[in-house]
């Protein structure tokens, strides 16, 4: 070989490199823009961005790309897309976004929910999945199935409250699971929890304040109409924390606490300041949005029901007949009960909880399918456009259980979307998923639920992150005596036996 061979090959090798044809990478399709303020109040959010996004599927895709004010957003709108970067990509894509006024200056970026990705995330992971695990979970399903029996008892003693007697159910076991604490009416963690979820729920939607957008905001006076607000959701926040956790850490000291998660976490590790300070905000997390899904699920529930009792009889009629008509449901029954599984399924379907999921934001650059998805992206799974997928059999916005029972036909299970995705999966999806069906399928045992009288029910659900069904009016009657009897005496029953 000639001398100088190798040494032309070297520089030809480097001349490829620096000189090879470039692959074209953009960022992902979105709406046109204007310079500076980008495309990013294109938006028109009067009607929920959920259902926007989903149109604007039909022209930009699966992902769209939103900018403007220093801000990147992206929304995923298929269960690839989601699955691709949050799954795939949990590395790049499990931090979320950096919130201003809901994280910073509230102090909500303290919650297992809104931490920051890291070792601090995954020591407060490691704990919560070890007390909520599917076995763990298992010791509570006597309590949830107690409070069900509560709830058909408050519905039929006054039908007309069934709004409130559901937010009560749903508070009473997230406090009996996670303190042990049994509550009342207008007991005052619920009454503050749920004022709390109210500003914690507007104030966690991406871009919901200018700050989130411009930081430099938050050294603005105190007297500034948003700083006001903040300080407020910091006391309100700080108040939902810490006051339960003081009342089981005395209780615990005492000897009179009974069995819950708050007893379990701090059975795992010795008492420090550090270790304390991780267990509470673990608990006052499930505290705070533990029962927000099963109320707003619950609730869809009833309004389905009233609008279609074809499929309300047809689930009625499997409890019959697996169960009788001399007890109601066990969540034991559940696995023998499959239509009644799919209205469940349909339920959370047709008007998931979360419709823009829990937003992330990306590490780092990263292209995806020719895209170029910026460092600092905040990325959004557009949970209504996964349930919202249509096929060739079913319309996606009718209310058919019979859909998740066909197997010519591929459905999405909401087990796929309902409870997060990747590593920040909600760690309470077990405990959550025995609620809503115990309850939904106590409800369908014990009472026929009917439009109101020489009214039209049309469904409408608020906009915030949490999307709960507005006040809306039905009759709600027990199937039988019979039924009547059973409610009664079940009721009767776990409040003899226990501590509720």
């Amino acid at each position: 070989m000639h001398p100088l061979i190798p040494g032309l090959l070297f520089v030809c090798s480097i001349l490829l490199i620096l000189f090879r044809p470039k692959q074209k990478v953009s960022c992902a399709p979105g709406p046109p823009s204007i310079p500076i303020i980008g495309n990013i109040f294109r938006v028109n959010l009067t009607e929920g961005a959920w259902k926007v996004f989903t149109r604007m599927k039909a022209q930009y895709g699966d992902i769209i790309f939103f900018h403007g004010l220093g801000t990147n957003i992206l929304v995923l709108n298929s269960l690839k897309a989601v699955n691709d970067l949050l799954e795939k990509n949990g590395t790049i894509y499990s931090h979320r976004p950096v919130f201003t006024v809901a994280g910073e200056l509230m102090g909500l970026d303290q919650s297992l929910a809104l931490i920051p990705y890291g070792k601090e995330w995954r020591e407060h992971r490691k704990l919560a999945n070890i007390a909520l695990s599917s076995v763990s979970v298992q010791k509570y399903r006597t309590v949830q199935e107690d409070l069900s029996a509560l709830l058909i008892r408050d519905i039929l003693i006054n039908p007309g409250d069934f709004f409130k007697h559901v937010r009560l159910s749903a508070a009473r076991v997230v406090m009996s699971v996670t303190y042990g604490f049994s509550v009342d009416t207008d007991d005052k963690y619920i009454t503050h929890a749920e004022k709390t979820m109210e500003i914690v729920t507007t104030a966690t939607v991406p871009g919901a304040f200018l700050c989130d957008f411009l930081p430099f905001m938050k050294h603005l006076p105190k007297w500034v109409p948003f700083m006001k607000e903040a300080a407020h959701g910091k006391f309100m926040i700080d108040t939902l924390v810490d006051r339960p956790f003081e009342q089981v850490k005395s209780e615990l000291v005492s000897g009179t606490a009974v069995d819950s998660l708050a007893r379990d976490l701090f059975s795992l590790g010795g008492s420090n300041v550090e270790f304390d300070h991780r267990i509470k905000w673990i608990l006052g997390t499930m505290y705070g949005a533990g029962g927000e899904a099963t109320y707003a699920t619950v609730l869809t529930f009833i309004m389905a029901m009233a609008l279609h009792t074809e499929k309300q009889k047809k689930a009625q009629e499997e409890i019959d007949l697996v169960v009788g008509t001399e007890r109601v449901p066990t969540i034991a029954d559940l696995p023998n009960l499959p239509y009644v599984k799919a209205v469940i399924k349909e339920t959370m379907r047709w008007n998931p909880a979360f419709p823009l999921g829990v937003a992330r934001r990306s590490s780092e650059g990263y292209v995806y399918e020719g895209h170029f998805i910026p460092k600092g992206t905040i990325v959004m799974p557009n949970i209504w456009a996964i349930a919202s997928e249509p096929n060739s059999k079913y319309d996606p916005r009718e209310f058919i259980p019979e859909r998740f029972m066909d197997s010519l036909v591929s459905t999405i299970d909401p087990a796929a979307y309902a409870f997060g995705f990747g590593r920040r999966y909600c760690p309470g999806r077990f405990l959550a998923d025995n609620s809503v069906s115990i309850m939904i399928s106590t409800i369908l045992a014990a009472f026929d639920i009917f439009p109101p009288a020489n009214q039209n029910l049309k469904p409408n659900f608020s906009l915030n992150m949490i999307s709960y069904p507005k006040p809306f009016d039905c009759r709600i009657v027990p199937r039988s005596e019979n039924a009547s009897r059973l409610i009664i005496q079940r009721a009767a029953h776990c409040q003899e036996n226990s501590k509720i």
